[in-house]
């Protein structure tokens, strides 16, 4: 599985990237506390797809034979949706 680190969207490290725009070097300053933290919670926010990754393409495989699956709590519903 892919780390936070490795996540890449729209063909760039999306991590590495947002540090890398915001060098100390370019910005001629370092990072605020705003800044920190919207790293920090684009960060989480990568972690929690990362983590869903596995259930997200056991669905996707799911609704392309028809079948939607619906997990809520410790429940897991199937519902046929070929029409």
């Amino acid at each position: 599985m892919a780390n936070v680190w490795e996540c890449i969207i729209g063909g760039y490290q999306v991590i590495n990237k947002w540090l890398s725009d915001r060098e100390s070097d370019l910005l001629g300053r370092a990072l605020t506390k705003d800044e920190a933290r919207e790293i920090t919670n684009t960060a989480r926010r990568i972690a929690a797809l990362v983590l869903l990754g596995p259930m997200l393409d056991a669905n996707y495989q799911q609704a392309k034979q028809g079948v939607s699956i619906v997990q809520t709590s410790n429940v897991t519903e199937e519902t046929n949706v070929a029409g």
